[in-house]
């Protein structure tokens, strides 16, 4: 699960991580009340704006702003709330934004230089441990510093049974080339940073930028959290965090019927049971010359009620021109998804895109025979296949 940048960097300073502070702002008014607060509180005159979207770049996208005065802040919030941000992680439709962050301004002048820093902590699944990636260029984005200087990359894995230890974390800031009060600020900041990272069962955290300021601090300016869906049972606080309006609406509501969809930019819906088979129905349908609308796992319990909500939803996509069902039958028999089917049809009432059919496995014949006696304009197959090639001439047919 994603959370906002000012909910990150909540729980990285609850577990002792020096942040960049900031106030979240629904409005223009807000904002210029949260700059107030910040500029009692740490004495800065300057103050950057920031949307508040689950997605990385934002700055390209111009929603990240720097703001002199008050009258700046305000004209900043207006011109980013309500903005439809479109940044490289956002696709071409982009993110409407709904709130700001009123971030306290850190690049304050002093006696030396400042220096940017990326920091992340993630699963390594190739060897079962947690791996913590720095490197020097910090403030980019690391799939070009990986391209072009890897030798800029470093990499520290920790055994999660033993834990980070005080070697490794001062191994990493050797790295980064710092010394002195700035190398012993670095060491504190990767500590609590894993404190936090296993903490809270988090699959991935990532700074970026991990500030050196002008005195020799490091500040997380930026921080995104990204927390493990399977562990939140253990974190009801941070379950809460969960914000509906960065979602796909379709994919919200199928998580309410206990079904597992991914949007797509498709014109063919799939509804299968179990992950493998809806990859290989997404698979032949593209070699069959269509493109999938979506991923939708209706699990081995699809029944007449799960059925439904899986049509409900696939025909809430207007680039829907057929529906191909695939199900294979074992732990759920193929008649009753057949009659899950016909069910869900009479209850939807009229189905304009033509519907693909195919059952195979425990009692698969019968299920054939209650769809094709149904009188239904649902159309059967065998073979996976057949039941492309037949979505593959029901898409040329409605063109």
């Amino acid at each position: 699960m994603n959370i906002h940048e000012y909910q990150a960097k909540d729980i990285l300073k609850r577990y002792g991580v020096k942040i960049q502070e900031g106030i979240v702002a629904n409005t223009p008014d807000e904002a210029v009340e949260a700059a107030k607060t910040l500029t009692a509180q740490t004495g800065t005159g300057w103050h950057v704006i920031k949307a508040q979207i689950h997605a990385g770049g934002r700055g390209k996208g111009g929603g990240v702003k720097l703001a002199k005065n008050l009258d700046e802040v305000r004209q900043r919030a207006t011109d980013i709330i309500g903005m439809q941000l479109i940044t490289p992680q956002t696709g071409p439709e982009g993110k409407k934004v709904h709130k700001v962050l009123v971030a306290q301004d850190v690049y304050y002048p002093g006696a030396s230089e400042t220096k940017e820093f990326y920091v992340s902590i993630l699963l390594d699944r190739a060897n079962g441990q947690n791996v913590i990636i720095t490197s020097t260029e910090g403030g980019m984005d690391i799939e070009e510093v990986a391209e072009h200087t890897p030798e800029k990359i470093f990499r520290e894995w920790v055994d999660p049974t033993v834990g980070l230890q005080g070697f490794q974390a001062r191994k990493i800031a050797f790295n980064l080339g710092l010394s002195g009060q700035a190398f012993k600020e670095m060491v504190s900041f990767i500590t609590a940073l894993y404190k936090a990272y296993d903490a809270t069962d988090s699959s991935q955290f990532e700074i970026n930028p991990a500030l050196k300021t002008s005195d020799d601090k490091i500040i997380a300016v930026d921080g995104k959290v990204n927390l493990d869906d399977n562990a939140l049972y253990r974190h009801p606080d941070l379950a809460a965090l969960r914000d509906l309006n960065e979602e796909d609406p379709l994919e919200v509501e199928a998580g309410e019927s206990n079904l597992n969809y991914v949007k797509l930019d498709g014109n063919v819906g799939c509804m299968v049971n179990g992950a493998g088979l809806a990859m290989a129905t997404m698979d032949m349908i593209k070699l069959s010359g269509g493109e999938p609308a979506n991923f939708l796992d209706v699990g081995g319990g699809a029944n007449a009620q799960t059925v439904e909500a899986g049509f409900r939803i696939i025909l809430k996509d207007p680039n829907v021109k057929a529906i191909l069902i695939n199900i294979f039958g074992g732990i759920v028999r193929c008649d009753r998804v057949a009659t899950g089917v016909v069910e869900a049809y009479k209850a939807i009432g009229t189905i304009n895109v033509p519907i693909i059919v195919r059952l195979q496995g425990t009692n698969a014949e019968e299920g054939a025979r209650i769809i094709d006696e149904s009188g239904l304009k649902v159309t059967s197959a065998v073979l996976l296949k057949d039941a492309a090639a037949k979505v593959k001439e029901a898409i040329a047919s409605m063109n």
